[in-house]
């Protein structure tokens, strides 16, 4: 089942970057269905954290997804080529979002190799362009709402009992100074 849009609304951009871990995350592209259990995530809280790119309450045509009400998705490129997927959180003018860094594939995987021209689960979704090639996310996914039958995410109760959730700074940010060193890269490993 849907997780339903007020579980995005939360204040605590942190406390929901660790709760999404586990959650399937689901793509329905040209009627292809692909999912993965969401293993890693990072956290960006708004205008207070120099890594977002909201950071001092900025506002540009790219970020102003970022200041609509939680429950919906930021598709932004990144260095030109590669797409990467957030979940907005929060409320209204909040701008937190979490980053999807990578996937356990699930549902669809042949669709997931054709996508990435790879033939094997080993590095297929470890990265957050990854995730967006297997899923078939790109900027037309961009600020879509959670609930849609495009992009959306599903509790369904993941066996999380031969894994552990990691705790660390976040990856490729060192621009951010103080606030790159900040625990708020979430990634689900084997015990």
């Amino acid at each position: 089942m849907k997780l339903h849009l007020s579980y995005y609304k939360s204040d605590d951009v942190v406390g929901l970057a660790k709760d999404l871990i586990g959650k399937e995350l689901f793509t329905n592209i040209n009627g292809i269905i692909t999912s993965g259990i969401i293993s890693e995530t990072e956290a960006y809280a708004g205008a207070t954290d120099k890594a977002s790119h909201a950071y001092g309450g900025r506002r540009t045509k790219r970020t102003e997804t970022m200041y609509k009400p939680g429950g919906r998705t930021y598709v932004y490129l990144c260095y030109g080529i590669h797409y990467l997927l957030n979940i907005v959180t929060a409320g209204k003018d909040q701008a937190d979002a979490v980053l999807i860094r990578g996937i356990i594939p699930r549902t669809g995987i042949e669709a997931m190799y054709a996508r990435s021209k790879k033939h094997k689960l080993k590095g297929l979704s470890d990265g957050p362009a990854k995730v967006c090639k297997v899923l078939g996310v790109n900027i037309s996914h961009n600020d879509l709402m959670l609930d849609s039958n495009r992009v959306w995410i599903e509790d369904n109760n993941f066996d999380a009992a031969e894994y552990t959730i990691s705790i660390s700074r976040r990856i490729g940010i060192d621009y951010a100074g103080e606030d790159a060193k900040l625990p708020y890269r979430f990634l689900l490993r084997v015990c």
